[in-house]
């Protein structure tokens, strides 16, 4: 029942510990807010600077000279791929300023299965350079060091006649910079072998820093398979490194690796469109699958290439383009006419030999 101010004054005692009560629940009331002002302010102030500092960092790696519109596109419905390159200079002793790639695959992202899908492309794949003045055919790794970035996807799409609009260049320093950040990565070795002074056992888990990961991934002429089985390890380090960097909570080890690696990356995609993939693809990190293109070895005027059947150029365009939510089509390229012309010429796909592949003008007025 609520006391009357006569009462009060019959009461004196009374009212000075209510009151004292009431002003020291007033002074902690103050302070309580104070500090969680002050908690959401520091908070806030870290995030901030947490935010500025990675933007500023991705900001160094943006190429604007590939720009494309990027508004809408990363919304966590739609389907995206990536055309992921590496270029081995800068590490592990080796000194080119710009090569190239050793690396080329495709990243197909399906967030309608929660899923990814990384398809390699040999490196010593036979293609048409697009974008040369006059008509020339390549190893596919050339496509970077002759016309950049921009010819690496119009050569890319054309192969396997599919969109490729996004593009990430990772020089190997900045990988085994990445490895080093988030604790180094763990991986099954798929053979044993020695290389770079690391030594690698089948099937043993292994725990891998960023020289180790690297090594491992680079050796070729030891594996049975070549530049495939070279291929195999470059996605199983990928894939453990996206794993292992998407369980990562600390944002300040986040600024830390994209800061450090500013330097060794390159992509068209700007800050705003990779914080949408953070945010909206988080999920489809965690399932993946690989493939890569099956190609025969050939020489083309004594140089060792890796043709692509037209099979086989089909199947990886169906591949790609059932991922992206698009209707097939049938691969129609300089490729594809090259392969008519030396099979109608007695190149077999079957023969288990070497067998010279002739470049014939794609404009069909006569042979190069």
């Amino acid at each position: 029942m609520k006391k009357s101010r006569k009462e009060y004054r019959n009461h004196p005692t009374e009212t000075r510990v209510q009151n004292h009560k009431y002003k020291k629940r007033h002074v902690w009331a103050w302070v309580t807010g104070i500090i969680v002002l002050v908690a959401v302010v520091a908070t806030a102030a870290y995030f901030a600077s947490v935010y500025f500092r990675t933007k500023n960092a991705v900001d160094k790696t943006y190429d604007p000279q590939t720009a494309v519109k990027t508004t809408g596109e990363f919304n966590g419905k739609k389907r995206f791929a990536v055309l992921l390159m590496g270029t081995d200079t800068g590490a592990l002793h080796r000194t080119e300023k710009r090569g190239r790639t050793d690396t080329m695959i495709l990243a197909v992202v399906n967030p309608a299965k929660k899923h990814y899908t990384l398809v390699s492309i040999p490196r010593d794949t036979m293609a048409q350079m697009v974008g040369t003045d006059e008509f020339g055919v390549e190893k596919i790794n050339a496509a970077y060091e002759i016309g950049g970035a921009r010819m690496a996807m119009d050569t890319v799409s054309e192969l396997i006649n599919v969109p490729v609009k996004y593009y990430a260049v990772v020089n190997m320093g900045g990988i085994m910079k990445m490895i080093r950040y988030v604790g180094g990565i763990n991986i099954r070795p798929t053979l044993s072998f020695e290389y770079g002074g690391y030594v690698f056992k089948k099937g043993k888990l292994t725990h891998m820093g960023g020289a180790g990961a690297l090594a491992y991934s680079r050796m070729r002429y030891d594996d049975p398979r070549g530049d495939y089985g070279r291929q195999e390890r470059q996605r199983q380090v990928i894939t453990t490194l996206i794993r292992k960097a998407v369980s990562i909570s600390s944002l300040s080890n986040l600024d830390s690796i994209l800061t450090s690696v500013s330097n060794n990356v390159r992509t068209n995609l700007p800050f705003s469109a990779l914080q949408q993939i953070a945010m909206n693809y988080r999920d489809c990190a965690k399932s993946s699958s690989s493939d890569y293109l099956h190609g025969y070895n050939a020489e083309v005027e004594d140089a060792a290439y890796q043709i692509q059947p037209t099979s086989e150029l089909q199947r990886i365009s169906d591949l790609v383009r059932t991922e992206l939510e698009l209707e097939k089509e049938v691969v129609q390229n300089n490729e594809t006419f090259q392969n008519e012309k030396n099979k109608a010429n007695g190149f077999s796909f079957k023969s288990g030999k070497i067998q010279h592949y002739h470049i014939y003008d794609y404009t069909g007025e006569g042979d190069n």
